[in-house]
């Protein structure tokens, strides 16, 4: 490989522009269809029952989602607000800009929602995410970077089910929705082109419309990466700087119009509406990249099966590096023999800045957080850094290292017979311990009779406030996927969404949860809760549904998906005792509440 760089040093140093694979309609097809098998081989585990199976490391986020796609469609049949709401956490009402809300793509799928349901709307969108980022990965190193088709092959599939990619595919739609991130990132550098500032100014800033509605974290970390790289790019070509900067800085200018324009409602619901937070309540140094992180191996991985794993992030959603020892050395290596090329030069040193704000504001290795301070530490309270988790800036790690495995292999395929067969050799066993396996599902309880039914209709009505035992929460989501099933027939109090804590910053649930609330969620959650209740707890209650508004109690029956069925027998018995007998209706328990308002 190095024979290769010297005998190439002339023509790096001019840096012509290479020839690229370019447009060929039966290898994009074939490539489209592995990107179709492997979307659907990552996700046939909830395909089988999509209504009876959840993901099996992350339920919440998918009942999240699901929440949110469903009151995309909502909106869109009835014209409300689709980034402010008060069906959930009634009656203060959730700000949905703060809370990833989907919005162009539970309005494309709002067909699908209101007639299939949101269990079926999230597995499309999960596996179109799984089928669409690597094909448009593929897209641009076929047409623009790399020599090859295979090369542009391994950094399509590369760039999508890298282990941070199917780490976050457990649940999280926005960071596996990086379909968009080649697009962006290529229609910014376009923007040089002279003559076409209005038509490359257009394009970009819807674009980052679109990625911004389903991702707007994702979004900043797009941006940051994308600058960053035209940064190191520019130091290293400042003669062509001076020649392209007045065509870029004008279609800069038109995107910053078209996206201030189409985003301004939502800029201003994110950083000033009501119920908006300012901070992330998360623990930053918690969520911060482990550096023995980037040479592990991830937990769905074909690695993983035969050798160590450990639990170096908070989660299994949240495995955004773990590249395993193998690719980080093969990766770096790629790195260091194209380091002659400016390119790869400016993607070296852009993907070494993101390491370094992946890693937090405190280094941690295995597990430990150590003294030793990171330039994070000084971002950390500054305006959109302050919402973020650093470890998910490695997410545009990502893709540098596939482009780097792209253009290393290019310059493999150009090596003599042996070495060119130990390269590829070096890639397969590099490769092969992060091979993906299928996303694990779980069982989850069909959504009650009674509400399937319609039933729940002579009870409670459009506007008014039924309250699910247990409370909804990110850990307990049963009564918001009722919700949703039923195409919001009612609101609900409190919920799985963010908003302000006590002290400004986010928080899952309400500011001030109401004590019915912690009492009734204790219970759910514990199996030694066995409380007896007191004359300030009847009190409390009652005083909790009237700010709720409630018209109506209900509990179901539980089930192998709920983690509180075990707790079913101790709240009926809590809840007869603060709110009296319930009637037995089709699977449910249910109370109403005596004069109900409306």
């Amino acid at each position: 490989m190095t024979a290769v760089a010297e005998r190439d040093d002339a023509a790096v140093a001019q840096e012509a522009p290479p020839s690229h694979p370019g447009r060929d309609r039966r290898a994009d097809l074939l490539m489209l269809a592995t990107c179709v098998a492997g979307g659907l081989y990552l996700t046939f585990a909830m395909w089988l029952d999509p209504y009876h199976r959840v993901i099996g490391h992350n339920q919440g986020d998918q009942a999240l989602f699901e929440w949110l796609l469903s009151y995309a469609a909502h909106s869109v049949t009835h014209g409300t607000d689709p980034l402010w709401t008060t069906l959930l956490n009634y009656p203060v009402g959730a700000n949905l800009a703060v809370n990833t809300s989907m919005i162009v793509m539970g309005t494309v799928l709002a067909p699908v929602t209101l007639t299939l349901g949101a269990p079926i709307s999230f597995l499309v969108v999960l596996t179109l995410n799984l089928i669409l980022t690597p094909y448009a990965w593929y897209h641009l190193l076929s047409r623009h970077v790399v020599r090859t088709r295979a090369a542009a092959v391994l950094g399509g599939l590369f760039c999508g089910y890298a282990p941070g990619i199917v780490s976050h595919a457990n649940g999280h739609l926005n960071f596996t929705s990086g379909f968009l991130a080649p697009l962006i990132a290529w229609r910014l550098i376009r923007l040089r082109e002279p003559g076409r500032a209005w038509r490359n100014g257009v394009v970009l800033g819807l674009l980052l419309v679109v990625q911004f509605s389903m991702a707007a974290e994702l979004t900043f970390f797009i941006g940051l990466a994308t600058a960053l790289f035209i940064l190191f790019w520019s130091l290293l070509h400042r003669d062509r700087v001076r020649a392209a900067a007045p065509a870029f800085l004008r279609g800069l200018g038109v995107t910053a119009i078209v996206a201030g324009a189409c985003l301004a409602y939502p800029l201003y619901m994110q950083f000033a509406g009501p119920q908006r937070y300012q901070g992330i309540g998360f623990n930053q140094g918690v969520h911060s990249e482990d550096l023995a992180a980037f040479a592990a191996l991830p937990y769905l991985s074909l690695g993983r099966l035969v050798g160590p794993w450990g639990r170096l992030a908070p989660n299994w959603s949240e495995e955004t590096t773990f590249f395993g020892p193998a690719l980080l050395v093969l990766a770096l290596v790629c790195l260091g023999v194209l380091w002659r090329n400016r390119g790869v030069r400016a993607l070296g040193v852009t993907g070494l800045v993101l390491t370094v704000i992946a890693l937090g504001p405190r280094l941690k290795w295995e597990g430990i957080r150590t003294p030793v301070p990171l330039p994070y530490a000084a971002l950390a309270r500054l305006p959109i850094f302050d919402s973020a988790l650093p470890a998910r800036f490695a997410l545009m790690i990502i893709p540098i290292v596939g482009i780097l495995l792209g253009l290393g292999l290019d310059r493999a395929r150009e090596l003599p017979v042996w070495p060119r067969r130990t390269w590829l050799a070096a890639f397969v066993v590099a490769l092969l311990p992060v091979v993906p396996l299928w996303i694990p599902a779980a069982p989850r309880d069909a959504v009650p009779r009674f509400f399937a039914s319609g039933d729940y209709r002579k009870y409670v009505h459009s506007g008014q406030t039924l309250v699910p035992v247990p409370p909804a929460s990110d850990l307990l989501p049963d009564g918001q996927r009722w919700q949703a099933a039923t195409n919001f027939g009612f609101a609900i109090p409190h919920g799985f969404f963010l908003g302000p804590g006590p002290d400004g910053r986010s928080q899952i649930g309400p500011t001030y949860p109401r004590p019915t609330d912690d009492l009734l969620t204790t219970i759910a959650l514990h199996d030694n809760v066995d409380p007896t209740l007191t004359d300030a707890d009847r009190y409390y209650a009652q005083e909790d549904l009237a700010y709720w508004q409630a018209s109506l109690i209900v509990l179901s029956d539980g089930g192998a998906g709920s983690r509180w069925t075990a707790r079913h027998d101790t709240l009926l018995r809590v809840c007869t005792d603060l709110f009296g007998p319930p009637q037995r209706v089709d699977d449910v328990y249910l109370w109403q509440v005596a004069n109900p308002p409306g």
